[in-house]
């Protein structure tokens, strides 16, 4: 019997020790720049979500901001090996804390810009109904000091940057970053690859007006590539595709709350990784019936 719990002790041990490794090494997953076109750069690795680099004429803009000090640093020093231009815009595509945190460990000379709705959200209790850290004065510097309603120009010399903000999708304040030279728009968590969708209903986000908003990108941009937070690039079919799947997903849960089934009968016949986003699209479904 003693020997029957040493061995279980140590293979808990065993599995602990490989999952702390596991998490120490992709902690420590460095930075790394990947060229699109021109001066465009995907931000990959890190402690934070995928983000972006734009080398413009005269100045540098970075699309949202890892979480730590240690990313951020690393994000500074590959934009220095590249150019001695001053990064002098942020953009945040959201709220998220996974690519809003970093913003803190930038210098203050950089300029924050969002959507009037994510401005909104920093200062706003988490789902738990937490205060929000962004409300401490010490902070506020690196809260987006400049925002936007629909659409907004960034000049870096001859470079355009174009801000467009499409309408309620992920969250309330998600906007996509257009890079119409090199025909590449980055879409924060507006899309996701592997994975469901995530609707972030406590930040007003709506899998109904997702689709909605993904259909009018789609017709108002003539961008070839789209970059994610969390996923590869893609291309315009790629997000055709997640708008069907969500229509899918979409009318298949409406047929069967007609029949009367339950939210968590539902959620029964979806994947298992699926839950969250039906649930969402359930209550979606009969908040607007009532």
């Amino acid at each position: 019997m003693k020997k029957s719990i040493e061995i279980i002790l140590m293979s808990s041990l065993v599995l602990f020790l490989a999952a702390d490794s596991l998490a120490e090494r992709r902690a420590a997953q460095p930075v790394e720049f990947k060229k699109i076109a021109g001066g465009l750069f995907e931000i990959l690795g890190g402690q934070g979500a995928r983000g972006g680099a734009y080398i413009g004429d005269n100045a540098v803009l970075i699309i949202d901001a890892k979480m730590s000090r240690k990313s951020v640093e690393e994000v500074i020093q590959g934009i220095r090996q590249m150019t001695d231009k001053p990064i002098q815009y942020l953009v945040n595509t959201h709220s998220d804390g996974d690519h809003v945190q970093g913003n803190r460990y930038f210098p203050k000379t950089v300029t924050f810009i969002a959507h009037e709705n994510c401005r909104n959200d920093f200062f706003q209790p988490d789902r738990r109904g937490n205060p929000s850290q962004w409300n401490q004065p010490e902070l506020s510097p690196f809260v987006p000091a400049l925002t936007f309603r629909d659409k907004m120009d960034i000049y870096l010399g001859s470079k355009k940057v174009e801000l467009w903000y499409f309408g309620v999708g992920h969250t309330t304040g998600d906007i996509v970053i257009y890079f119409p030279e090199e025909k590449t728009a980055f879409l924060g968590d507006q899309i996701f690859l592997t994975r469901p969708q995530l609707i972030h209903s406590h930040k007003g986000g709506n899998s109904f007006q997702h689709v909605k908003t993904l259909t009018r990108m789609l017709e108002t941009l003539d961008a070839e590539k789209f970059c994610s937070g969390h996923s590869e690039m893609t291309d315009r079919s790629g997000i055709r595709k997640l708008i069907a799947q969500m229509k899918e997903r979409q009318d298949k849960v409406k047929a069967l709350l007609k029949k009367g089934k339950s939210p968590e009968e539902i959620k029964g016949g979806f994947e298992e990784n699926e839950a969250r986003l039906i649930e969402t699209i359930c209550n979606e479904i009969q908040e607007a019936s009532r």
